[in-house]
Formats: C-alpha cells, sequence, structure tokens
C-alpha cells in the first residue's frame, strides 16, 4: 500500500509515501502522519491511498501522529479550494485548517448534548421580525447568503440567537465568527447565557492543549454550536445549517501569513458545499459585501432603528485648524471634548476616547536640521513610550534609548511629536485629575485576560474613562457610556491604501455606536484636520448610502473592488541591488505574459520601503478573474530565473486587504 502525502511546505506536488505492514489497517485518508522529508521529519497528510507501485523506490511512513482522521471528505475538498484560490500548496491549508497535535488522542463515542431551551428570547421589533423571516425562509428552503445591515444597536446578535435556535431546531449546528473574540466578551456571554455547555469556543487565546479539547468535542458531536475567530471556519462542524459572521467588514478576517485566505470567503464557500444558509451581520457593510447585495446576489435585511426606539447618538466635527487659529487651543483635546468631558463626569457617566495609535508620540523630530529618527531595522519613525522611557518600532519591535542629541547633525533640539494613546492618558490625567482611567491597546493588555479584566471593571464603573485603540470599536455594549471623543479622525484617512475611506467611515461609525445604548442618550465629538471628507461627514449623519455612493463611484474609475480582483507581489531582499533588478525583471514578464485583460501596476518600491531589515517592492495586478490573475503570476514567477541565490523572496496575496 502506498500513501499520497500533502507536504506543508510551499510546494505545489503531493508525495508517494509506502505504508508499512503495522500501520496498514490503520492508516486512512484525512489522517496526519510524521513523514522523512529531506532530511528532517514533517507532518504530512494523506490525501489518498493506492496499490499502485510508484516507478522509483519511496520512504515509509514511520507513524501515525493520531488513531483517526482529522479530515473528511468535506474538508479535504474545501482546503483543496482553498489552496487553489490563494494560491498555496495544498498541504499549506490542510496545515491552516489542523488542530495542536497532542500526542495520543483518545476517540470516544459520546454524543451531542442538548444545547436548546436556555434562557429567553426577546421579542422582536417589526424590522427584526422581517429579517427572521427572511432567514427563516432560507433555512427551511434554498440556503442563501443574507446580508444583515443593523445600524448598532439595532439587536443583530438577537437575530444571530434566534436564528441559531431554529437551526438547532432543525438538527442542524451553527457556525459563528466574530472577529476579534477576546475583545467582545459580552457577545460570547450572550451565546452562552441562551445555549449553555452545547458551545465550543475556538480562538488564538486558548493554549494547544484547550484548543485540542475543543476541537475534539467539535468532531465527537458534544456541542451543536461553535464560536470562534477566524480559523473556526474550519472546525469539523458534520451538519452544519448556518454560518453567522459577525462584524462581516473586518479586516481581522484575512490571514496575513501563508495560506493568505479571508475566513468570510472561506465560510461562503463552505455554506456553498454544505448547502448552509449564510449571514453576514454588520453596522458597515464592506463594499463588496454590499455591492454583491444591491446587484441581488445576496438578500439584504435592514435594521434602521436601535431596539427600544432609542436614537442614534448626536456627532458633532470639531474642525481642529480652527481650534488653533480661533481659539488659540494647542491641547490635543478641543474646548468641546474638554466641556463635554466635564459634563459627564459630573454626572458620573462613561466616557469612550478612541485613537487607533499607540505610544506618547509617534515620532521624534530635530526641530533644527528636520531629520526623523528612524528604526535602523526598518524604513519607519520610532514611536515614543513614557512608560518605557524607550523608542519603539511597531512593525519589527526593535527598541532603543532616547536620543539626547540629533543622530544628524547633534543638537539637543529634540522634539516628540504627535499623539498616542499613552500621550491621551497622560493628558486625561493632568485635567481630569479625579478621573478613574483605563486604557486598552496591545501595549497595555498583554497579559493573559488583561482585556476581560479592563472590561468588567469598566462594565462595574470601576473606570470612568476607557482610552484606546480600535479594540474599544466594536462589541461593547455600556449602557452608561453617554460619550465618545475620537481624539483624531484622520489616522487612516491619511494611509497610501484605496480603502483609506473606507475603513475610516467604518471605524468612526463602529466608535460611535458604543455611546447611548442606555436611556440617558449620547453624544460623540470627532476631532479632524480633514471636516469636509465624505467618510467623516457621511459618519456624522449615520449615512452609509450616502458613503457608498461617494466611495463605488470612485472604486469604478480607478476599477479597484469590488469591479476588479487584484492581486499584490511583494519582493524584498537585505541587498537592494539584486532587489530592484530582479522587482524589474518579473514586471517585464508580467506585462508581456499578461495580455490586455490584464493591468500591471509597478514594479516601484512599497509603502513600507524597509521592514526588518529587508528592502520591499510591490507589483499589482487588476483582472477580472481570480484564476487568470492566478496563473498570471505562478507562470512568471517559473520563467524568472532570480533570485537563484534565495536572496530576493517573492510572495503574493490574492485579494488583500492591506497594501502596505
Amino acid at each position: 500500500m502506498f500513501a499520497r502525502i500533502a507536504i506543508p511546505l510551499p510546494i505545489e506536488r503531493v508525495f508517494t509515501y509506502a505504508v508499512p505492514e503495522d500501520i496498514r489497517e490503520a492508516i486512512e485518508i484525512g489522517e496526519r502522519v510524521a513523514v522523512p522529508f529531506s532530511g528532517r521529519q514533517l507532518t504530512g497528510y494523506v490525501v489518498g491511498l493506492t496499490d499502485e507501485v510508484p516507478p522509483r523506490q519511496v520512504k515509509e511512513i514511520p507513524s501515525l501522529l493520531e488513531p483517526f482522521p482529522i479530515f473528511d471528505k468535506d474538508m479535504l475538498q474545501l482546503t483543496r479550494w482553498l489552496a487553489d484560490y490563494y494560491g498555496c500548496s495544498w498541504g499549506e491549508s490542510l496545515k491552516a485548517a489542523s488542530p495542536p497535535i497532542i500526542k495520543r488522542a483518545r476517540k470516544s463515542g459520546k454524543e451531542a448534548r442538548s444545547s436548546g431551551g436556555k434562557g429567553s428570547f426577546l421579542l422582536p421589533n417589526p424590522e427584526q421580525q422581517q429579517a427572521l423571516d427572511l432567514i427563516e425562509k432560507c433555512l427551511s428552503g434554498r440556503p442563501a447568503v443574507i446580508l444583515l445591515h443593523g445600524v448598532t444597536g439595532s439587536g443583530k446578535t438577537e437575530i444571530y440567537l434566534q436564528s441559531i435556535a431554529r437551526v438547532l431546531d432543525k438538527g442542524k449546528q451553527a457556525l459563528v465568527l466574530l472577529p476579534e473574540i477576546s475583545l467582545t466578551p459580552q457577545t460570547v456571554e450572550r451565546f452562552q447565557a441562551r445555549f449553555g455547555e452545547g458551545i465550543a469556543l475556538w480562538h488564538s487565546r486558548l493554549s494547544p492543549g484547550e484548543r485540542y479539547r475543543e476541537w475534539m468535542r467539535i468532531k465527537r458531536g458534544e456541542a451543536n454550536i461553535v464560536i470562534g475567530a477566524r480559523s473556526a471556519v474550519f472546525s469539523p462542524v458534520k451538519n452544519l445549517g448556518l454560518i453567522v459572521i459577525d462584524e462581516e467588514h473586518e479586516n481581522s478576517y484575512k490571514q496575513t501569513e501563508t495560506p493568505k485566505y479571508h475566513a468570510r470567503e472561506v465560510a461562503l464557500e463552505r455554506a456553498r458545499m454544505a448547502g448552509a444558509t449564510v449571514i453576514l451581520g454588520t453596522a458597515t457593510p464592506s463594499l463588496e459585501s454590499y455591492f454583491q447585495a444591491r446587484r441581488g446576489k445576496y438578500k439584504l435585511a435592514l435594521l434602521t432603528q436601535r431596539v427600544d426606539n432609542k436614537i442614534m447618538p448626536e456627532v458633532e466635527i470639531v474642525d481642529m485648524r480652527r481650534e488653533i487659529i480661533t481659539r488659540g487651543n494647542r491641547s490635543i483635546f478641543s474646548l468641546s471634548l474638554q466641556q463635554a468631558i466635564r459634563e459627564k463626569l459630573e454626572r458620573k457617566e462613561q466616557i469612550i476616547l478612541f485613537l487607533n495609535r499607540r505610544g506618547f508620540s509617534p515620532f521624534i523630530l530635530c526641530r533644527e536640521c528636520g531629520e526623523v529618527v528612524r528604526c535602523k531595522h526598518c524604513d519607519v519613525s520610532f514611536t515614543y513610550h513614557f512608560k518605557t522611557d524607550r523608542l519603539h518600532c511597531h512593525y519589527c519591535d526593535y527598541q532603543e534609548e532616547k536620543p539626547k542629541l540629533c543622530p544628524k547633525c547633534r543638537s539637543r533640539r529634540i522634539g516628540y511629536l504627535g499623539v498616542g494613546t499613552e500621550k491621551v492618558e497622560s493628558e486625561v490625567a493632568r485635567l481630569f485629575p479625579q478621573a478613574k482611567l483605563g486604557r486598552m491597546d496591545s501595549d497595555s493588555t498583554t497579559g493573559k485576560g488583561s482585556q476581560a479584566k479592563m472590561l468588567t471593571s469598566f462594565g462595574k464603573q470601576g473606570i470612568d474613562i476607557l482610552i484606546g485603540t480600535q479594540m474599544i470599536a466594536k462589541g461593547l455594549d455600556f449602557p452608561r457610556v453617554t460619550l465618545v471623543g475620537v481624539v483624531s479622525a484622520d489616522t487612516a484617512l491619511n494611509l497610501a491604501d484605496f480603502r483609506a475611506g473606507e475603513r475610516t467611515f467604518q471605524l468612526l461609525t463602529q466608535v460611535a455606536g458604543r455611546t447611548g445604548r442606555g436611556n440617558r442618550g449620547g453624544e460623540v465629538i470627532i476631532q479632524t484636520y480633514n471636516p469636509e471628507h465624505y467618510s467623516i461627514q457621511s459618519a456624522r449623519l449615520h449615512d452609509y448610502e450616502g458613503f457608498y455612493r461617494q466611495e463605488i463611484k470612485f472604486r469604478q474609475e480607478l476599477g479597484y473592488p469590488p469591479f476588479r480582483h487584484l492581486v499584490s507581489i511583494t519582493l524584498q531582499s537585505p541587498d537592494r541591488d539584486r532587489l530592484v533588478k530582479t522587482a524589474k525583471k518579473l514586471g517585464s514578464i508580467l506585462e508581456a505574459g499578461s495580455g490586455e485583460r490584464i493591468e500591471v501596476l509597478g514594479p516601484t518600491p512599497a509603502p513600507l520601503p524597509r521592514l526588518r531589515s529587508r528592502w520591499r517592492w510591490q507589483i499589482l495586478l487588476k483582472g477580472d478573474k481570480v484564476g487568470e490573475l492566478r496563473d498570471a503570476v505562478r507562470e512568471s514567477l517559473l520563467r524568472l530565473k532570480e533570485p537563484a541565490s534565495g536572496k530576493v523572496r517573492i510572495s503574493f496575496d490574492i485579494d488583500p486587504l492591506n497594501m502596505l
């Protein structure tokens, strides 16, 4: 007997190994095995068995890693699709879909416990009922993709809960994807209160042992509902009836390492294979999803009102240019925001201050010669952190002492410019010394459970003012929050990315939605140097349609998604000359072989031209069909003789979300 084995390396083919006598009875397609490969032992995946003798002698499989298959026929088919679509090897996609390896796993015949009937359902309002009727129609008849577009606080989670209950009643199972499960504990708690022990949680914050135990519970059918982050899309649910993708627009659904898949797209394909319905829920749909709903490919369910007819918060835009010129105010807080904070504190209400930038000062500038102090490994400015009194690079994590003199002209006139969350916290403490403060960013919440601990404290009013980055912009529901202050709306707007306007609108709308959820109402103050921008004005008016009309026009004119697909090719090397030579050669090959259906942009230096001591160039391809783009890249890379020395690394990303 011989086995066809997929190896998790960037190699297209599968390999043949001999199956020794002692495991011949036990080996099955879908199992994970240890195999010798190029002088080392690797994990491989059995994708076929045959008695056909190969033309040359092959090595034997030393052992099975588990006494049962970890992939069934459907998951093998899904991972094969993922490999084809995203241009990686089958082995790489199988590895992405695998649970951690835990020695001597046990089989169990334990069956599912009932997970229905716990908790009480809230009575839906007319819009919610309409959405539920549409979902029920799809669950009972022809499965579909439903875009549930509901303003913040409109009761989308309740619709998820009631839809899942209906799926369970039909004897099927549900999969719920959340963008960052550790940041949405309230949502998870609502599911657990409603459905109890029938839930399995799957996310990166679990230890390998915890993840494996949850994976086994799902595989054995002990959990009828799986809730998790993007990798949960591969969980071994056997009888899938519904997939819910909450905050479907979120970038965290896109994997940044190979295979660079988007969990939403994988979920849509999995649902198609299983005959399941998909709910895409969000207050700020991605342009791609809303475009599909407008053209009828997806069904659209609208929730235009908040639950119990609570009104949307009033949004005030503060032009920070006028703040300086007409009011002489050089504080990071406008006079309006300072006054609003003061009033809320006096009323014992809570405040969220949002800035999507960590640290104390985003850059350090010499006031004599204009030199910006940069990381020696990356072509980006250091961020100064007050707590450590050091300079940090947020890309490679390199740190160094803050300079006393300019490294270029030796001047002492070194200044710390710009604002980060650490500086916001310092300034709030100076202006409002009586307030209890909390800060949530990736610097302040590194410990296990630290995020949940801070949110619990905020919920119990142990914190008056919560300061944070985008991790506080979604999924939080605290009725005593009556003010959201956006310290700078321009952080995302100034990025060199065609999605900058979309991200700004989404972020502002989501963070604004954290207020006004109780009976006290709410207000939002957005500080900006670009008050006229349509993303900011649409966020002020809670007007997704107005934003969409402007943004879709821009996308169509320039041939960006959703009108065309993109592939981003990144070349990087410590040898700048070799990199430029290779990038230009690859660009010429692509131009010559692509034809009229594919547009080649570049090669050019990447927006981040150096990262972790490696120079970076980019080539961008636009086309109507993913398959044509992927094949053009693969054929061009085969024709490219460089880099023989291995000094230039080349990677590509199908449907990229990050253009940096």
